[in-house]
C-alpha cells in the first residue's frame, strides 16, 4: 500500500494476505475484503484509536497492531496417522507458538497439551506438531491455539478431529474406508461460495473416511483463477479472486498463496478437520510436466530454472501438507503407513527424481529413464516385502498404462505408447512387477489420478504382448476432485490393461460447474478382508464398484 498503513482488514487480521511473504485468509471471510460484523467493528475502533495516536511508541500505532491477538487461517489438518501418532498442521496470521490439547472426548476434558513449534516468517507463519503417545484405533480431538510472541495474547481456538489406525499385530475389529483422489483448483475452476465453494469435499466428509490419500496436483500453481466461467446455462461459476492467482507461481509468497487459497473453501476446511491426509505431489505443484533440470522456455516466467521454483514449491508442500518429516531427509515425500493389518500405503513421487521427459524409448536402465530413481525404487520393494497387512495400496501420482504426452514427440508418464517389450520408464516397471512376483507380495492394487477421469484397470500377463513376469493386478484412477475433465486416455497394452469401467466427460474440460468430479472409495470388510472399490461422483453418488477376494 503506498501510506505503508495496514488497512482495517489488515488489522484485524483477516485480510487475503498474511504478514510478511505468507497469505491466507480467516474463516469469517466469504469473498477477499469481506469481513464479519464483529471483525469490521473491532477493527474499526483500532482504526479510529489509531488516528488519534500515531506515534511508534508502546501505546502508539504499533501498540495498537499488537494488540490484536493471533488468528488462526485456513483451519486445522491432520495427517500421517500411525497407530499412537499423527501430524497436525495450522497458520496463523502473525508470529505464534503453536499449542496443541488432545483428548479422546470431544469435550476435550483433561486435555493433553503439547507445546509446538514457532509459526514464523520463515514458515509462512505455519507450524505443524507430531502428536505421539495415541491410543491405537480412537478417535482423537484436539484444539489448536497460537500464543502471540510480543504481547502473549492467545488466538481463538480451532478444532479438528481423526482416527488412530488399529494397532500392528491386532486382529482387524473393524472396516477400514479410504477416499482419494487428485487435482485440486485447475483449469480456472475456483471457489465459488454460492455453489458450495469445492462441493466435492462436502461429499467426501459425508463419507467419514479413515484416510484422505490426495494423489496429487493438490494445487495448480501455474494455473491463473479468472473471475468467472461461463457455464452452458448463460450464468457463471464466480470465483474468489487473489493477486496471487493471477500468474504462474514463481516466488515462495506465490506458491505459498496456492495453497492458502484452497483453505477458503468452507468445505475443504471442515473435510482437513475431520479426516487425515496422506499427500502427494506431482507436476501442478510446481509447473505443468516439469522435471529436474529442466530449462523453462516460457515468458510468462522470470526464473527459468525449474530447480530452483521446485525448491520454492516443495518448502510451500511441506508446509501446508501435514507430513511427518525423514529422519533424514526432512524433504522426502515418498513413506508408507500402515493402518492396522488389513491396509498399508506406499506413497511414491514420480516427480523429484524422474530423467528428463523424452521419447521414452531408452533399451536399458538409467538416468534417462528413471521415474522413481534407485533409491526409491529399492525402498519401496524393501517395504513391500516386509509389509504384513493384507493389502498394499500403492498410492502412484501418474497412471501406468494411460498414454500422456509431453509435446509432440516427449512422454510424461511411464508409457511411452508402444505395445511391445518395456521400454524407457517402463522398465522401472517391469522391475517393480517382477519383484512382486518373484517374492510373492501378494494383495498389491494402484490407486492414482492425474488424468482427470475415473477408471478401473485390470492388468494381466495374458494381454501383454512380450513381458509377462508379473502377477495379474487392478489399477484404480479418480478425479478430477475440482479441475477440468478429460479423457479417457488411450492405453499402451505394455502390461495387459483393460478398462472395466472408466468415465467420460461430455465434453473436454467441463468442470465442477456442469457437476463433473471423482473420487474413489476403498472399503476393506474386517471380516471377509475382501476390498471393495467404488468410484462417486461430485455428489458423493456411487457410479462403479469393483470387488477384490484377497490371495492367500
Amino acid at each position: 500500500m503506498g501510506s505503508g498503513l495496514l488497512s482495517i482488514a489488515e488489522v484485524a487480521g483477516v485480510r487475503p494476505f498474511a504478514f510478511a511473504d505468507s497469505v491466507g485468509e480467516d474463516a469469517a471471510m466469504t469473498r477477499p475484503g469481506r469481513i464479519s460484523r464483529r471483525k469490521f467493528l473491532g477493527a474499526a475502533a483500532g482504526a479510529s484509536a489509531a488516528a488519534s495516536s500515531l506515534s511508534c511508541g508502546p501505546h502508539g500505532l504499533f501498540g495498537i497492531f499488537r494488540s490484536f491477538r493471533p488468528t488462526i487461517l485456513g483451519g486445522v489438518g491432520s495427517g500421517d496417522v500411525t497407530h499412537d501418532a499423527a501430524i497436525v498442521r495450522s497458520a496463523a496470521n502473525r508470529p505464534g507458538r503453536m499449542t496443541v490439547e488432545w483428548a479422546t472426548v470431544e469435550s476435550l476434558k483433561d486435555a493433553t497439551q503439547v507445546v509446538g513449534p514457532d509459526a514464523v516468517s520463515r514458515t509462512g507463519f505455519t507450524a505443524q506438531v507430531d502428536l505421539t503417545g495415541l491410543p491405537a484405533d480412537t478417535r482423537v480431538f484436539y484444539r489448536v491455539r497460537f500464543e502471540s510472541l510480543d504481547d502473549f495474547s492467545m488466538s481463538e481456538p480451532v478444532t479438528g478431529s481423526f482416527r488412530t489406525a488399529p494397532a500392528p499385530g491386532t486382529p482387524p475389529a473393524r472396516d477400514v474406508t479410504i477416499v482419494w483422489s487428485g487435482d485440486t483448483a485447475g483449469q480456472g475452476w475456483g471457489i465459488d461460495p454460492a455453489r458450495g465453494g469445492m462441493p466435492i469435499y462436502a461429499a467426501m466428509t459425508a463419507l467419514d473416511p479413515d484416510l484422505f490419500i490426495h494423489s496429487g496436483d493438490t494445487i495448480y500453481a501455474d494455473v491463473p483463477i479468472p473471475e468467472t466461467v461461463a457455464l452452458p446455462d448463460g450464468s457463471a461459476w464466480k470465483n474468489i479472486v487473489m493477486p496471487a492467482k493471477s500468474k504462474p507461481a514463481q516466488s515462495l509468497a506465490e506458491f505459498r498463496a496456492n495453497h492458502a487459497y484452497n483453505l477458503l473453501a468452507d468445505g475443504v476446511r471442515t473435510f482437513n478437520a475431520r479426516v487425515p491426509i496422506i499427500a502427494q505431489w506431482d507436476d501442478h505443484e510446481v509447473r505443468n510436466n516439469w522435471f529436474p533440470g529442466q530449462r523453462i522456455d516460457d515468458p510468462r516466467y522470470d526464473e527459468r530454472d525449474a530447480d530452483v521454483l521446485a525448491a520454492r514449491a516443495r518448502q510451500a508442500f511441506m508446509e501446508y501438507m501435514p507430513i511427518r518429516p525423514g529422519a533424514t531427509d526432512p524433504g522426502r515425500i515418498y513413506r508408507n503407513y500402515a493402518y492396522g493389518p488389513l491396509v498399508e500405503v506406499f506413497v511414491v513421487d514420480e516427480r523429484s527424481y524422474r530423467g528428463p521427459n523424452s521419447p521414452n524409448r531408452q533399451t536399458s536402465l538409467g538416468r534417462a529413464a528413471e521415474f522413481l530413481g534407485p533409491p526409491q525404487l529399492e525402498w519401496l520393494k524393501r517395504a513391500l516385502a516386509a509389509s504384513t497387512a493384507t493389502w498394499k495400496v500403492i498410492a502412484s501420482d501418474m497412471p501406468m498404462s494411460c498414454v500422456a504426452k509431453d509435446g509432440k514427440t516427449d512422454y510424461e508418464a511411464w508409457a511411452n505408447g508402444e505395445p511391445g517389450a518395456p521400454l524407457g520408464r517402463e522398465l522401472e516397471l517391469a522391475n517393480l512387477l517382477s519383484f512382486i512376483k518373484q517374492t510373492r507380495v501378494r494383495n498389491v492394487v494402484f490407486v492414482t489420478a492425474d488424468v482427470h477421469f475415473a477408471a478401473n484397470l485390470h492388468y494381466h500377463p495374458d494381454r501383454a504382448t512380450a513381458f509377462k513376469a508379473f502377477d495379474p493386478f487392478w489399477e484404480f484412477i479418480s478425479g478430477p476432485l475440482h479441475a477440468g475433465g478429460f479423457g479417457p486416455s488411450q492405453l499402451d497394452k505394455t502390461f495387459g490393461p483393460e478398462y472395466r469401467w472408466k468415465s467420460t466427460p461430455a465434453k473436454q474440460g467441463i468442470g465442477p460447474g456442469h457437476g463433473y468430479g471423482h473420487f474413489g472409495m476403498i472399503r476393506v470388510d474386517a471380516t471377509s478382508r475382501v476390498m471393495s472399490v467404488t468410484q462417486h461422483d461430485i455428489a458423493g453418488r456411487e457410479i462403479a464398484r469393483q470387488e477384490i477376494e484377497p490371495v492367500a
